[in-house]
């Protein structure tokens, strides 16, 4: 995770990226899902990632996002690497918020509100684990009591107290990361303290949300690009027509990576995470560079 997460930084510092330049993600709905087609390039690599999302797929044992990723040279597109979507999924997405949450958490932070008992949650707790080590508890939301059982028994397993929580325990909270399915907000925001960091990543749909417009109106709020931001996130979309917000107002992760983001102490901070294909490309080159360079 901390590899992940350093890749994703250095993909915004070394130059030559910008995500507002990025291609659109292209979704095709098909019968019970989507297909997700992502594709993305620098001089030394291309890459592609092909998912789907499934909804009903875990009531059949199955996960709800399966996919492949294809890694090329980036001059002669010979294919490098084929590598498992899913998982490669599950550690981009934490390592974004991860380097959000290094510029975004309260130094001192200590304990964790999470919402959701997939592959997503369990990744947010390494990714706060790896950029706060001084994380001492984690509380966690969910819809099933046994899976919240076992995440939480997950997390005392790692080393750290955990134990089933509500949605108000967001009051006691340095860190919220929000990673569900949901299509409404998870919370009410009002008793958040002033350096409470949220990070939101569970959608990339313009009428799905995790968290509520007085949220978003109140807090320094950091996507990983506007475009992509007032296109695909419904947290924003919403906030922004409903006049709680201004699309000029917000901040990307590379500005905030680049340390040009105010982050002031008396207000929340949000991450708003779509999902780019910028970052599938720079955790995938990570990982096959660490494969292809490890001793025989």
């Amino acid at each position: 995770m901390a590899a992940a997460v350093d890749a994703v930084e250095t993909a915004l510092t070394g130059g030559g990226l910008d995500p507002e330049a990025e291609p659109a993600r292209s979704v095709v709905g098909v019968e019970g899902g989507q297909l997700l087609l992502m594709p993305s390039a620098t001089a030394a690599y291309a890459g592609v990632k092909v998912a789907s999302v499934t909804p009903d797929n875990p009531a059949r044992g199955l996960p709800r996002v399966q996919g492949l990723y294809v890694l090329l040279d980036g001059v002669t597109h010979t294919p490098l690497a084929l590598l498992d979507g899913s998982a490669l999924t599950s550690l981009r997405t934490p390592a974004v918020s991860g380097a959000a949450l290094r510029r975004l958490a309260a130094p001192e932070a200590r304990r964790l509100l999470v919402f959701g008992t997939g592959p997503q949650a369990w990744g947010h707790v390494e990714a706060v684990r790896a950029v706060r080590p001084g994380l001492a508890h984690v509380d966690v939301v969910g819809r099933d009591r046994g899976r919240l059982a076992a995440f939480a028994a997950r997390c005392r397993d790692a080393g750290l107290p955990a134990a089933a929580a509500a949605p108000d325990d967001v009051a006691k909270a340095d860190v919220v990361c929000c990673c569900t399915t949901a299509r409404a907000p998870l919370f009410d925001s009002g008793p958040l303290a002033p350096h409470t960091a949220v990070v939101a990543v569970g959608s990339h749909e313009p009428a799905a949300r995790e968290v509520d417009e007085r949220l978003v109106g109140r807090a320094t709020v950091v996507v990983e690009a506007r475009s992509v931001a007032v296109r695909e996130c419904g947290d924003i979309v919403r906030a922004v027509a409903a006049g709680a917000v201004d699309a000029g107002a917000l901040w990307t992760l590379g500005e905030l990576v680049r340390g040009e983001v105010p982050v002031p102490a008396g207000r929340p901070r949000l991450f708003k995470s779509a999902g780019m294909a910028w970052e599938d490309l720079a955790v995938a080159v990570a990982a096959y560079e660490r494969w292809r360079d490890a001793p025989p």
